[in-house]
């Protein structure tokens, strides 16, 4: 049987994208300036939470200054802030704000990941590296073996999700889209937490908690 430990420290030392390695190393190196004090984590992002979740989050990528800092899934950046704040709400997570590895946050019966495990260039993998990591998260789905759902931020965890299951033809994305799986999991669209959508007012905090309740119900 994998597990998610062996999963963790077989993503966490993974080199196996050149282009997601040299960024991802750089972004370390350079930094930004309000970053500086700061030992990037700089290396692919494992997931994290509950291994008895029935709720399964998955995203795009970890971003340059956040995951790939701090090390840890949606931890330290204004995507993280937004949606760590809606899991706090509806009761999947500790508390409403995630810093860094230590700041006491704890995932409840909600585990989270991404399609791709290395901080992307302008947070865009190619296809080729999509690929190259999707065992990682075929293996994270079987290995939680309880998730009900899957709530996948955006379009191109909407798409890892439906290849994984090989779904014919290709369900919409959307955001609040809702398909049952051949396997009896759910799977639900949300639009991503980018700041792009929460700044316009695309996805507000109230779409989001009704993505999430959604999800405990059907769990």
């Amino acid at each position: 049987m994998d597990s998610l430990r062996r999963i963790e420290r077989e993503v966490v030392d993974c080199r196996a994208c050149p282009r997601l390695v040299q960024w991802r190393e750089r972004v370390a190196s350079e930094k930004v300036a309000r970053f500086r004090e700061w030992d990037y984590w700089a290396r692919p992002v494992p997931g994290y939470g509950d291994p008895k979740a029935r709720l399964l989050i998955v995203g795009l990528a970890p971003a340059a200054h956040g995951g790939n800092r701090t090390g840890r899934v949606f931890t330290g950046d204004r995507s993280g802030d937004f949606l760590f704040a809606s899991l706090f709400r509806t009761g999947y997570a500790s508390q409403s704000i995630s810093t860094h590895r230590g700041d006491g946050l704890r995932l409840i019966d909600c585990f989270i990941t991404a399609a791709v495990k290395c901080a992307p260039p302008q947070n865009k993998p190619t296809p080729s590296e999509r690929d190259t990591c999707g065992p990682y998260l075929e293996r994270e789905l079987a290995a939680l073996a309880d998730v009900r759902v899957i709530v996948t931020l955006g379009q191109f965890g909407w798409d890892a999700i439906t290849s994984h299951y090989r779904l014919r033809p290709k369900p919409r994305f959307g955001h609040g889209a809702e398909v049952v799986l051949p396997d009896d999991r759910t799977l639900l669209g949300s639009y991503h937490v980018s700041q792009q959508n929460t700044f316009t007012g695309v996805l507000t905090p109230v779409m989001l908690d009704a993505v999430f309740n959604r999800a405990r119900d059907l769990a």
